[in-house]
């Protein structure tokens, strides 16, 4: 396997940022999502060293009560950037209830994805409003296997870790000084309390070596990587339209 030099690719990415915006928008800022991951940690870090951290601006979006809304608090307060507080409880209860009026057996799936596609919103608004361009977040581990929201976290303007995986992400962070809580912070799902490898059923550290190998000595495990990548790869895809 191909030696991931952090640095270099840190350096090309945050190049990458500026080029994106000189064609894009030169005087606007970078919109990102604050969870306190190490994805956004991480995308955030990226867009201050590219673009200044006067034209990043964090938006953090707890849904009622976040338990770990310091980490984000955190990671805004390390890189000294602009930062605003949404809670999207009121609008999420508002929703659901409307739903529940109409709707008598509203699928777990719906109360999982609807909080990330109002955060989406809510970062466009945001973003329209600040002259901004709004930072997808998402890595290639999560993508691969469809752990995402379409039109939720999945979307974007631009996105500058989709094409690393985990392990890549935090090295990354790790070269942009990040502190080591935040790159480490074991990714949670928010709802049940479950870390992501506990509902996916493997470790990173095993996909993202499928990924960059295509070894995984679990046969069992191997096929459940492949049947949900042909199952979610339909969330990186265009929308299917008719031909005319």
């Amino acid at each position: 396997m191909k030696e991931f030099n952090a640095l270099k690719v840190k350096n090309n990415i945050v190049e990458w940022i500026q080029k994106w915006f000189s064609e894009n928008g030169s005087s606007c800022n970078a919109v990102v999502g604050i969870s306190g991951g190490k994805d956004s940690s991480v995308v955030a870090a990226l867009c201050v060293e590219a673009l200044g951290k006067d034209r990043v601006i964090g938006v953090l979006m707890p849904n009622g009560i976040q338990s770990d809304i310091d980490m984000a608090l955190k990671l805004v307060k390390h890189l000294d950037i602009k930062y605003m507080t949404l809670n999207i409880k009121e609008a999420y209860d508002a929703i659901i209830t409307q739903v529940e009026e109409n709707i008598s057996d509203i699928k777990a799936q719906t109360t999982t994805n609807l909080p990330a596609r109002i955060r989406m919103t809510s970062l466009y608004a945001v973003s329209q409003s600040l002259n901004g361009r709004v930072a997808n977040t998402c890595n290639l581990s999560e993508d691969w296997v469809g752990y995402a929201t379409r039109y939720g976290d999945a979307a974007g303007d631009f996105s500058p870790l989709s094409n690393l995986t985990v392990n890549e992400v935090k090295q990354i962070g790790t070269v942009l000084n990040l502190p080591s809580e935040l790159v480490e912070k074991v990714p949670i799902d928010g709802l049940c309390g479950k870390t992501d490898e506990d509902n996916l059923g493997f470790s990173y550290d095993t996909l993202d070596k499928y990924i960059r190998t295509g070894v995984c000595e679990n046969q069992k495990i191997k096929q459940k990587i492949d049947m949900m990548q042909e199952k979610n790869k339909f969330k990186l895809e265009l929308m299917p339209s008719f031909k005319y």
